[in-house]
């Protein structure tokens, strides 16, 4: 967007022909992101460690009439993430206009019960994957001197806590603060960098690793009475990723329902 000129909404949320690389693309949160994108005329390349389920999402989003390639990713593994960021620009002629980091991962344990390998597949997926991903993806965002967007997804958990989830909650924290000061940073290069902190969410990670009373105990907390659908959240990583959100940086965007309000 050019300063001084305005933008219909329709032209603001208009991202056809935008490159967008994602993480997480197979399910979930990530597996809705992609197709939200896809829906705005994105064309998505998207990463997961779980090569049939992300296959079979990126084929979906074809089968719709939508732009959506695969590239395995593995974010435990740093050669994984130099041949994932390398194989997208290659795709993409370049490099990106969007990166939206959205895998992750959690443990549900009390912390007096964690182990170092939690620590270290929790710290890997949820910061320290990501942090790579972004270092090697930003060099050739800001040579192109295009601007861009760049959204992480954190969690209110890493906002206000969350029993159960105390390391989970610091890797979010760390991803939190990392987006704002890149932010700072990059700021410059007219590239926007902002966090999307979702509230508890229906989705196979959420099902699978809370317990049927803790699940239930969240729904109870939340003044919608409900989870969020990824749906809901992939809206809001798109919309920071739009045009619209030319004037935004540095913002944690929470998405629970108002499980977390507070001024």
């Amino acid at each position: 967007m050019t300063d001084g000129v305005d933008y219909t909404w329709q032209q603001a949320t208009n991202l056809a022909g935008k490159r967008v690389l994602l993480t997480g693309c197979a399910s979930g949160i990530g597996r809705a992101t992609a197709t939200v994108y896809a829906q705005a005329g994105a064309v998505v390349f998207g990463g997961d460690v779980n090569v049939d389920a992300g296959e079979s999402a990126m084929a979906e989003i074809r089968q719709a009439g939508g732009q959506a390639q695969f590239v395995p990713l593995d974010l435990m593994k740093p050669e994984s993430i130099d041949t994932f960021v390398d194989t997208v620009k290659q795709k993409a002629g370049g490099t990106v206009d969007i990166v939206a980091s959205v895998a992750g991962v959690d443990i549900i344990k009390p912390f007096i019960k964690n182990d170092p390998n939690d620590w270290n597949i929790i710290i890997n997926v949820n910061y320290v994957g990501a942090v790579r991903m972004i270092h090697r993806l930003l060099p050739s965002l800001i040579e192109a001197g295009q601007g861009g967007k760049l959204v992480t997804v954190a969690s209110d958990a890493g906002r206000v806590g969350s029993s159960g989830e105390t390391f989970y909650a610091g890797s979010k924290g760390a991803i939190i603060a990392f987006t704002k000061s890149l932010a700072r940073e990059l700021a410059r290069y007219r590239i926007n960098c902002n966090c999307v902190a979702p509230g508890p969410t229906s989705t196979p990670l959420f099902h699978s690793t809370a317990q049927p009373k803790l699940a239930e105990a969240l729904v109870n907390a939340i003044p919608f009475r409900r989870l969020a659908r990824p749906s809901e959240i992939a809206h809001s990583i798109v919309f920071l990723s739009s045009p619209a959100a030319d004037f935004i940086t540095g913002q944690v965007f929470s998405v629970s329902g108002g499980l977390t309000m507070h001024g």
